[in-house]
């Protein structure tokens, strides 16, 4: 009878949830559901040394938001299960907690000739290896050296009692066969056979903390968890030889899990694995979420950043999987209907920033936009603005939700962030500003980053982006000429004056035709009446904008644009 498929992903709370941790949780949980089993959370604690706060908390909202949810480990609140129940049954599933179950199992190896203990100190083992470095040697805890250290296999009995009832240094150490060749199949690279001369004395057990080594609470934990398959990251791969050594030595290998390595996930440009320093120097995440460190340093998180949870997730599937289609956009329950571990690559997989954008973009093209202005409410209201049931009133700052979905509906294509909106569509919402009282240049409110980190001019405004600034000095000089600033003039007439249908299309076509039937320039008006409308000449189309803002108030800009700029190229 065929076991019920139960995967884990054990991560240890060392920091803060990277995301190629991400994608192993993601790729055990993609297994697990669709062969209709179980996904398990379990948090490997046993390096006190390097136990970080909060990081316990940060995994588990993590994995939340890429909506990977454990069947075991974690409870309705988000928290680790300590308790058993029929939920919950290998409760608790923190291994710090489980600390006197691993001890009875070091015994059982010691009892067995599998396993001794070792009395030396790190002073003696620290002038071990420089003695082996002074002959030009690697010192390595094995065969062919532990006869000639302190320990169980060397001392007398009494010697080695005495020791273990009054030193608290010594560990538990795993007897390394000599001269055997370990065959192990991995389920993405295959068939692998190493000898044991090549492999040292690991370390499974310390009484110094009583708490075992990973390696041995790996799998102790997985044994009574059940676990039927290992999916992890590739630096585990020098591990298997000795995992799959304490599963024969324990006589479990009949129910011994199946293993898997899954590739690096490399830096965006040239070889090597991809760290949280890549992200501060290139300017992208490498978090799920924002972590503040310690030391207050703050690392940017994919969520805080403006992306979408699903493109998140359907980034990092791809990041060393291929499903052997042209499909690159994929839900989360078409992930799990159509990953197989045996399409994952054994060569890591290079990160594209870009490609992260692109995910976002294509995933915000297919949000609906109901749920698009939802998420975009909270940056209007961050601009002082309210978003309400009845009508749009821009001098006092309120919208409607339907005007905002309208704004929603016609911008997205250009959007890649809901953020975005704004940038795209601030002359919806605001009217170009005033600088004049400070004496300013046209434009000079926007503030480039100095590199010699000169002070900022403390009159000028800050703005999202440039595109956004309003009368932007280059735009000024190019665009708003005195033949053409009368020319909007008469535009501005115009539209007030329009009967027509109020609509992009009709507006937009009215208004051409009148700057056509008079022979002037339609490129050079066009330009100048968004520099009066939007503050800049490029940007949302000018009917776009006249129907939304309405008539008054697109009199009202080109009056002030007349007024601010007059006849002159720039301030």
């Amino acid at each position: 009878m065929e076991r019920r498929t139960r995967v884990r992903f054990a991560p240890s709370p060392t920091g803060p949830l990277h995301m190629g941790g991400v994608r192993t949780a993601l790729y055990n949980y993609l297994y697990a559901k669709q062969r209709g089993g179980d996904f398990i959370l379990r948090i490997e604690d046993t390096d006190s040394h390097r136990f970080v706060p909060g990081a316990e908390e940060y995994i588990i909202e993590a994995l939340s938001w890429c909506g990977i949810k454990p069947d075991e480990g974690v409870d309705e609140n988000g928290k680790i299960v300590e308790t058993a129940s029929e939920k919950h049954p290998h409760a608790p599933y923190r291994q710090s907690q489980r600390r006197d179950i691993y001890k009875q199992y070091a015994d059982r190896l010691v009892a067995s000739g599998n396993a001794y203990y070792a009395f030396d100190s790190s002073e003696e083992l620290d002038a071990k290896r420089a003695e082996c470095e002074a002959a030009g040697q690697t010192f390595i805890y094995n065969q062919k050296s532990r006869m000639t250290l302190r320990n169980s296999l060397t001392l007398p009995e009494e010697e080695t009692q005495r020791l273990l009832r009054e030193t608290s240094g010594w560990t538990i150490r795993f007897k390394m066969p000599e001269n055997t060749v370990v065959r192990m199949d991995d389920l993405i690279r295959g068939h692998v056979e190493i000898n044991t001369d090549t492999l040292d004395d690991k370390v499974l057990w310390k009484k110094a903390d009583e708490l075992p080594t990973y390696h041995l609470a790996n799998i102790v934990d997985d044994h009574l968890m059940e676990i039927t398959e290992v999916i992890r990251g590739e630096e585990w791969l020098p591990s298997l030889p000795l995992h799959y050594l304490l599963y024969e030595a324990f006589g479990w290998e009949d129910t011994r899990p199946r293993f898997a390595h899954l590739p690096l996930l490399l830096k965006p440009v040239g070889n090597g694995k991809l760290s949280k320093r890549d992200g501060d120097k290139m300017g992208f995440p490498v978090f799920p979420l924002n972590w503040v460190n310690s030391e207050g340093e703050t690392y940017h998180g994919y969520r805080e950043d403006g992306y979408f949870p699903g493109a998140f997730v359907n980034l990092l599937a791809m990041l060393g999987w291929n499903p052997g289609t042209e499909q690159e956009i994929f839900t989360m329950e078409q992930l799990i209907e159509s990953f197989s571990i045996d399409k994952v690559s054994k060569a890591g997989a290079k990160f594209n920033p870009e490609k992260a954008r692109w995910f976002n973009k294509e995933y915000l093209r297919a949000t609906p936009d109901e749920d698009l202005a939802a998420a975009f409410v909270p940056v209007l209201e961050s601009k002082g603005f309210s978003v309400t049931a009845g009508t749009t009133d821009l001098h006092a700052r309120k919208v409607s939700m339907e005007y905002v979905r309208d704004i929603i509906s016609f911008t997205k294509e250009r959007a890649t962030f809901v953020k975005d909106f704004w940038t795209i569509a601030s002359c919806l919402f605001v009217a170009p500003e005033e600088f004049e009282a400070f004496g300013i240049k046209a434009g000079a409110s926007v503030e480039p980053k100095a590199a010699d980190n000169r002070p900022k001019d403390p009159r000028a405004k800050e703005y999202d982006d440039s595109l956004t600034a309003p009368f932007l000095a280059k735009d000024a000089d190019k665009f708003w000429k005195p033949e053409i600033a009368a020319l909007v003039s008469s535009v501005s007439e115009y539209v007030m004056a329009y009967q027509g249908e109020w609509t992009v299309a009709a507006v937009g076509e009215s208004v051409e035709d009148y700057i056509r039937t008079n022979g002037w320039p339609m490129g050079k008006v066009m330009n100048a009446i968004r520099l009066a409308l939007a503050g800049s000449a490029s940007g949302l189309g000018i009917a776009d904008i006249i129907t939304r803002i309405g008539k008054d108030e697109t009199a009202s800009r080109i009056a002030y644009a007349l007024k601010r700029l007059g006849t002159q190229a720039c301030l």
